[in-house]
């Protein structure tokens, strides 16, 4: 797709998204939500992507457009191989064939219109990948793995069995969670809206992640929290853990309750793979 022809389904997409259900067109709308279905499954557009500096802009209008087809479709039932679904006729199960380099594992997964896999990438069954995903080239989504609507993850990335990747639709301009290249996400993580994970980072198994949780860097000596209208985010090479801190009412002290807080541990040297900087932080050992 040229840059003119994005820039024309972009307004005809703006369009619809000021239109309401009973307003649209069938005809005129089925055909540019087709279109950007395809687009976003080739990976030409993004809902989400980085500028020059890595810093993640959102494509509202993207996200408007799979809004729009959202209040266009209607309820309907389909087969993909020995599965059926009733979903919306606007978003039904993509289908896979060798030529794209993608591999569905047999089990009960499923893709959404919609949704990017890059080439090498594999889903392990059962998982689920959303309208609007993005996942880059030779990354895993593990069995039980769930990619929310519109996140975007980056090449060689590893989703552990269980892990939720929140999907953030609406509002339109809310950037989704990020998750860039080289990240190794273990069992259990869930990471929801308003998170970013820097590239080279290692969450150790059960580490969940919301904009609203505050991180404690150990090895910095500091405490990352998301402010204003900024993300969470987890710096690159990061390796956190599930950690805890006692609360701090008189009643919590005296009961002993602590909460839950993620710790970085260490941070990743450049020679050292994810699984070893993993294993090593949970150890309590140095990194070399």
């Amino acid at each position: 797709m040229t840059g003119l022809e994005i820039a024309g389904l972009r307004t005809q997409l703006e369009r619809l998204g000021g239109v309401d259900s009973n307003g649209l067109r069938s005809d005129d709308a089925r055909e540019a939500i087709e279109r950007l279905l395809d687009a976003l499954e080739a990976g030409t557009i993004r809902a989400a992507e980085p500028d020059a500096d890595g810093r993640w802009m959102v494509n509202n209008w993207i996200k408007s457009g799979i809004l729009a087809a959202f209040r266009l479709g209607k309820l309907s039932s389909f087969e993909s191989g020995s599965l059926s679904f009733v979903d919306l006729d606007t978003l039904p199960p993509r289908q896979f064939d060798v030529a794209g380099g993608v591999r569905i594992v047999p089990g009960g997964s499923a893709v959404r219109r919609g949704a990017y896999l890059g080439r090498g990438t594999i889903c392990m069954p059962p998982s689920y990948v959303n309208v609007g995903a993005y996942v880059g080239d030779g990354s895993m989504v593990d069995s039980h793995a769930l990619v929310g609507s519109c996140a975007q993850i980056g090449n060689r990335v590893h989703l552990s069995a269980a892990v939720q990747i929140g999907g953030v639709l609406e509002p339109p301009g809310a950037l989704p969670v990020i998750v860039e290249d080289d990240v190794f996400i273990g069992g259990g993580c869930g990471i929801y809206e308003g998170c970013i994970v820097r590239q080279g980072a290692v969450l150790a198994p059960g580490v969940i992640l919301s904009r609203s949780t505050p991180v404690y860097d150990l090895v910095n000596e500091r405490v990352l929290r998301a402010r204003g209208g900024s993300s969470l985010e987890i710096p690159s090479r990061a390796v956190v853990v599930p950690g805890s801190r006692p609360a701090s009412t008189e009643f919590a002290r005296s009961e002993g309750i602590s909460l839950y807080a993620p710790v970085i541990v260490k941070y990743r040297d450049v020679r050292t793979d994810a699984a070893t900087a993993l294993e090593v932080a949970l150890r309590g050992q140095q990194l070399s």
